[in-house]
């Protein structure tokens, strides 16, 4: 049987995250969530650098990320983890409350696998996150990894 794989969840802003994290465990998922705050942080947790270099092995269920973050934004460390042969499988879905059509654009280019604006309405937000983690960490079927 496989492990359970983790939600990474790259979020600089506490209260989204707060909110994410609450909806991901009131859909009962019995997957691990990592919070990271940046795109920095992302990109260490997923090549196992710096704070993140004794994690175990494998990629997460799927990346929750921000597009508005510090040192690093979210469209850029989409573009790395398209670049890096052992991360270009990794499910990416943006969870942004940009409505620029160059960041939906440009993230769609980069080969995201969803793009979920936020809602302003917290219920909605809530139940868009429950539905996410629910449908990458349960239903989807990802390839083994190489």
């Amino acid at each position: 049987m496989n492990p359970l794989r983790t939600i990474l969840l790259a979020e600089d802003s506490p209260a989204d995250a707060e909110m994410a994290i609450d909806a991901l465990r009131d859909a009962r998922l019995a997957n691990p969530i990592v919070h990271v705050e940046d795109g920095v942080e992302a990109l260490d947790f997923l090549l196992r650098r710096g704070a993140w270099s004794e994690r175990g092995e494998g990629l997460p269920a799927v990346l929750l990320l921000d597009i508005k973050m510090p040192r690093m934004d979210g469209i850029e460390v989409l573009q790395r983890i398209r670049a890096e042969e052992e991360l270009k499988r990794l499910p990416v879905v943006i969870l942004s409350s940009s409505r620029e059509e160059s960041d939906l654009a440009r993230s769609w280019d980069l080969g995201v696998n969803a793009y979920v604006v936020k809602p302003v309405d917290i219920d909605q937000f809530f139940n868009a996150v429950k539905t996410l983690g629910t449908f990458w960490a349960v239903i989807n079927q990802a390839p083994d990894q190489e």
